[in-house]
């Protein structure tokens, strides 16, 4: 019981602090910032990874963009070929994590593969995660909330119909208690919040919120799994302890950063076709 207090307490003052900054742009851009290098200290730990570059490339990566396409209007007058090189390579890199995921027992980490991972599975997480807080140039919190919402709506329900209803199980080798049943009733509920987020946040239609909780769900389910097979690989069970009774940060973001170019794929191409 006091197990689940402490769970409870830590995850409703994570969830607060970010709800709360989504609504200032200037905290937003501080906290992901903060987020993500604390995801990045984790994750290099879990890789193995001991230089400090990374940090560097990250800051780099994560305020340059910042500045390119926000402050300096480049989203909103069009030019955007920055984003474009950088969302195909991201997209690559985390198809290729992917075929990792199914067609290897082990996620090869040789020295170069550790460095294009934490800059373009980890990294450019956290920059599309602040470009979609900043869709088409303006500061849209609301579409940065609805994929949280969607986020954790397919986990809470993933986790509890899989407790009470699951019996194939998902990815055995990598997540054990993982079920198809836990993934369905995710998928499912994720989909019935769709049509709340679209009512409430009038931002994009119900069916575009449709299909952005199916983006979500399998994407984040994915990248739920891909982070296991690196924890598992590294003989731990949570990638860190900042989040009493949750494990560490990257425990609780590896869905949404993993997530995240494909939902501001989605978005690009809904600017396209409208």
């Amino acid at each position: 019981m006091k197990e689940l207090t402490i769970r409870a307490i830590s995850g409703a003052l994570y969830a607060t602090l970010l709800i709360a900054s989504l609504f200032w742009s200037s905290a937003l851009l501080v906290l992901l910032f903060i987020f993500g290098f604390v995801c990045l200290v984790e994750y290099s730990k879990l890789i193995l990874l001991k230089a400090k570059t990374q940090y560097v490339i990250f800051a780099i990566l994560y305020f340059g963009f910042w500045y390119w396409c926000l402050v300096n209007d480049s989203l909103a007058n069009g030019s955007n070929e920055g984003i474009q090189i950088l969302l195909v390579t991201t997209i690559f890199v985390n198809l290729i994590l992917i075929k990792d995921l199914f067609a290897e027992k082990r996620i090869p980490l040789f020295e170069s593969k550790r460095y294009i991972t934490t800059t373009f599975y980890l990294s450019s997480g956290f920059v599309f995660l602040l470009l979609i807080a900043n869709y088409e140039g303006t500061f849209s919190p609301l579409l940065l909330l609805g994929a949280f919402l969607l986020v954790w709506v397919n986990d809470s329900f993933a986790y509890m119909v899989g407790k009470n209803f699951g019996k194939q199980k998902l990815f055995p080798s990598i997540s054990p208690k993982k079920t198809v049943e836990g993934f369905l009733g995710g998928l499912f509920f994720a989909c019935v919040a769709s049509y709340f987020v679209a009512k409430y946040t009038e931002t994009l239609t119900s069916n575009d919120w449709l299909l952005m909780a199916i983006i979500i769900s399998v994407f984040g389910t994915l990248g739920d799994l891909i982070e296991s097979k690196f924890k598992r690989q590294a003989s731990v069970k949570d990638s860190g302890v900042i989040m009493p009774g949750h494990g560490g940060l990257l425990d609780r973001l590896d869905s949404i950063i993993f997530a995240a170019p494909f939902i501001y794929l989605f978005l690009r191409i809904l600017t396209y076709v409208s």
